[in-house]
């Protein structure tokens, strides 16, 4: 697998159009005037309007699938390919996080 290392200032999205971000736990790279971040690494949503019945919104992502090189240490890094899930304050699955765009001078497999 490979793909452009995901920083601070990548945009995600959970599937209902909230904004995913991410708050790095401790310094790190910069690349392309953003934190580098990894799957330990804190995410957040805002915004998401998703409300079937009452609101039921999206508020944490949780990371399934990192980088398998280029890892910061012994902590995977997050790429344009990499798969993370959206969760309400629930627990309930609620999809995968949309990613539209990463820097795109580092590459990692």
């Amino acid at each position: 697998m490979s793909g452009s290392l995901l920083t601070t200032t990548a945009t995600m999205t959970c599937p209902h159009g909230g904004t995913v971000t991410a708050l790095p736990t401790q310094s790190r790279v910069t690349l392309g005037g953003g934190q580098a971040v990894y799957a330990t690494d804190t995410f957040v949503v805002a915004g998401c309007p998703f409300a079937p019945v009452s609101p039921h919104p999206c508020v944490r992502v949780q990371w399934q699938l990192t980088s398998q090189k280029g890892s910061g240490g012994e902590v995977a890094a997050l790429t344009a390919d990499s798969v993370g899930f959206c969760f309400a304050a629930d627990g309930a699955l609620q999809g995968s996080v949309l990613i539209q765009a990463a820097q795109t001078n580092v590459t990692g497999e």
